[in-house]
């Protein structure tokens, strides 16, 4: 009887193992794939602040009275470029997402209000670099928010399998205590679709 026991035990044991081993790797498989998610992000967004200091300098030429509001752009651009190189070391770092989120916020807020003074330009709306560089900053805005959406998705099913049973039993020994942190916005309907330049520069 005893070595029944022990044996079913050993069983229960074996089988216990093979399912923790299941989940952990599948934590980490889907904890690679969020990671993998930020990459595509943060090639959108160095697109991005690559874009913004040649439609600054195109944007000088016609708004030499707005210095005041291209330099906060420029500023922000070069705080969002500090805090993606943050999160991209380490996506999973809530305090490091956070801070991107917040200066992306800042940056966001700061081109409208460049996007809506350049309302009153005429011609630097006709200008053929900035046309162009318009064309290709509301493609890379695009790619943004698919990105954002895929990441989000990715971070939602790592969060969601962290907490099931029994993986929420053994994540923290293993490594993934706490949950990771969705890229969400105050505004998120307004970063998701600004700024709208292609609709700006084309009325």
């Amino acid at each position: 009887m005893g070595a029944i026991c022990i044996g079913v035990l050993g069983v229960i044991g074996l089988i216990a193992l093979a399912v923790v081993w299941s989940g952990y790797n599948r934590l980490v498989r889907l904890n690679e794939l969020a990671d993998n998610g930020f990459s595509d992000i943060n090639v959108y967004c160095k697109r991005r602040y690559d874009l913004i200091p040649n439609l600054i300098a195109v944007a000088k030429k016609y708004m030499a009275h707005e210095s005041g509001t291209l330099e906060a752009v420029i500023q922000a651009r070069n705080q969002a470029q500090g805090a993606l190189q943050g999160a991209a070391v380490k996506p999973s770092d809530a305090g490091a997402v956070q801070a991107f989120v917040g200066a992306e916020q800042t940056l966001t807020g700061t081109l409208g209000r460049m996007f809506a003074l350049a309302e009153d330009y005429p011609d630097l709306k006709a200008n053929t670099n900035m046309l162009k560089i318009q064309d290709e900053l509301s493609n890379t805005e695009d790619g943004i928010a698919r990105a954002r959406e895929t990441y989000n998705n990715q971070v939602t099913n790592f969060n969601i399998h962290r907490k099931s049973i029994p993986t929420v039993i053994y994540a923290s020994m293993v490594g993934f205590a706490t949950d990771r942190d969705l890229l969400e916005f105050d505004d998120q309907a307004q970063i998701e679709h600004a700024p709208d330049v292609g609709a700006i520069f084309d009325s």
